[in-house]
C-alpha cells in the first residue's frame, strides 16, 4: 500500500546527521532498505492531514530499527521523492514531534533535489 505526505522542507537540529553515522543504524538501513543512507535527513514539516496520514503509516510498521539498549527504536518505511528511491524515519520517542517526518536517502536530498527551507516536497511511502 502507498500513501502520499507533503510537507514543506525546514532545518532541524542535526540529531538525524548523528544517528545515521551509527556503524549499526547504517548496516540496518542498508539490510532493509538496500542502500547506505547519507549521513542527514531531509526533515519536513507536516500539515494537520499529513500528520494524521503519518500516524496510519506507523500503525502498520513493516521494519524497525532495532537498536543497542541505550538508543531509541524506529520505524522505517521504503519511500520515493518522484523516481527517487528514499526512505522515512520515524523514532519512536517519546514527545517526538507529529508534525515532523525525516527523509533518509543514499544522496543528500537538499542538494540533489535543488531544495531549500520552505520548499514543499511529496513523498510516497509504501507502507
Amino acid at each position: 500500500m502507498k500513501i502520499e505526505l507533503v510537507g514543506r522542507v525546514f532545518t532541524g537540529k542535526g540529531e538525524g546527521t548523528e544517528f545515521l553515522k551509527l556503524p549499526w543504524v547504517g548496516v540496518q538501513i542498508n539490510q532493509k532498505l538496500g542502500f547506505k543512507p547519507y549521513p542527514g535527513t531531509l526533515n519536513l514539516r507536516l500539515s494537520q492531514d499529513g500528520m494524521r496520514l503519518k500516524k496510519t503509516i506507523a500503525g502498520n510498521k513493516k521494519l524497525e530499527i532495532c537498536p543497542p539498549s541505550e538508543y531509541c527504536e524506529g520505524l522505517l518505511f521504503k519511500a520515493y521523492i518522484a523516481d527517487l528511491e528514499c526512505g522515512v524515519i520515524i523514532p519512536k520517542v517519546e514527545n517526538y514531534p507529529d508534525d515532523v517526518l525525516e527523509v533518509i536517502s543514499w544522496v543528500n536530498l537538499r542538494e540533489k533535489l535543488q531544495l531549500r527551507d520552505g520548499c514543499q516536497v511529496a513523498v510516497i511511502v509504501d507502507f
